[in-house]
């Protein structure tokens, strides 16, 4: 989708440059490809040379001409042939002759060197690797990845409006699935009913978004764990159903975790709810501008461990949303930093039982002056469906 650029986010990055002395950025990870030019890759072969003084270049398959000559934020953009006839290697190797011959024109250039998770392209959500050629190909380079997880840890206005739109997406589909699922189903057919609502009623969505891709982990009752994968299971009844779902909307992503009960919840459920929710409460009102990030994780794990679930849960509890579904910042006791202004955090404690089942809360916060905004208008909690 063609977004005006965001002159907010562009000059905070060439800000950050000045700071770190760095001439120009090369970034491949699409999720940063995203993040500077508005493009969306196909495959993972694109890749954009952004210098701290004048226009970026875009580089991308040919392919994707029309995408890149409709969206991106640079009218420079600069083909890479998917087959050469004269040149045998993979397309990724051409583009990165163009883009180390670009940053030849430069003094001091950054590379994404450690990447940590790296988001999903376009086409099939399997990210492109880097080779070691592409790190060998530009001599004395630094690792520009520090400035861009700066960058992106705070959300410009129109960051915020399209993660909105990623969360409007997931929780229409959690109102779809309220009316449609039943005990026997498994849970991969209501998982099937949930991502068939992202991609069939989320793409085109409110006239703002080109493509929306849904992607979930979808556990009932006692196949509730903290990792595992959809089966077929079958949905049980009076216990909650759990959607660990991501909705990515044209780059930009919502992360949640939604429940959803058939039937008369039980007790030990409903204390389990009760229980969890107050802790899941506490954390969103922690969330202030200046907030530790290590003490809200210590915060939540005290108040799991007082639920009776000590060393609960194995996931972490807190991360930034954004052009990921999981980016920095994290909420962790080893580290630091702190909340800020701008942020979309994703909180989500979770308790697990032994045997199976439990429940885990999530939803994405935008923090403002005043404290957080919950982004997603489906509810937290476990929500009753339809009879």
């Amino acid at each position: 989708m063609a977004w005006p650029r965001d002159d907010a986010k562009l000059d905070r990055v060439r800000g950050l440059m000045a700071e770190h002395g760095l001439d120009a950025i090369v970034a491949r990870a699409p999720d940063n490809v995203v993040y500077l030019t508005n493009f969306w890759g196909m495959k993972g072969y694109d890749a954009v040379v952004f210098p701290r003084e004048g226009s970026p270049t875009l580089l991308c398959l040919e392919a994707s001409a029309d995408d890149a000559a409709r969206t991106s934020w640079t009218t420079d953009v600069r083909l890479v042939a998917g087959y050469d006839p004269t040149d045998p290697r993979p397309p990724s190797a051409r583009t990165l002759d163009a883009a180390a011959a670009l940053a030849a024109e430069h003094g001091t250039v950054g590379l994404e060197l450690s990447l940590g998770t790296q988001a999903s392209d376009r086409m099939v959500g399997e990210p492109t690797t880097f080779t070691q050629g592409w790190f060998d190909a530009f001599p004395g380079a630094v690792d520009a990845t520090p400035l861009l997880v700066a960058a992106r840890a705070r959300k410009t206005d129109q960051e915020i409006e399209r993660v909105r739109l990623a969360n409007e997406i997931a929780a229409a589909a959690m109102d779809h699935v309220l009316g449609v699922i039943r005990p026997g189903q498994t849970e991969a057919q209501i998982a099937a009913e949930w991502l068939g609502f992202v991609h069939g009623e989320g793409t085109g969505w409110a006239g703002a978004v080109e493509l929306a891709l849904g992607f979930s982990l979808v556990w009932s009752g006692p196949g509730i764990k903290t990792f595992t994968a959809t089966t077929s299971r079958p949905v049980v009844e009076d216990e909650p159903t759990l959607f660990e779902i991501w909705v990515c909307a044209d780059g930009y992503w919502a992360d949640h975790t939604k429940n959803v009960v058939v039937g008369e919840l039980t007790d030990a459920y409903r204390e389990l709810e009760h229980g969890l929710r107050e802790v899941y409460d506490d954390a969103v009102a922690f969330c202030v501008p200046g907030a530790s990030l290590a003490e809200l994780d210590r915060r939540i794990r005290d108040g799991i461990t007082r639920l009776g679930y000590a060393d609960q849960p194995t996931h972490p509890i807190c991360h930034g949303v954004g052009a990921r579904a999981h980016e920095p910042p994290y909420a962790h006791q080893a580290g630091g930093g702190t909340v800020e202004t701008g942020m979309v955090l994703a909180i989500e404690p979770g308790c697990y039982w032994p045997d199976g089942g439990g429940l885990r809360l999530e939803d994405n916060f935008l923090v403002t002056d005043a404290g957080t905004e919950k982004l997603s208008p489906f509810p937290d909690g476990i929500v009753q469906a339809a009879a």
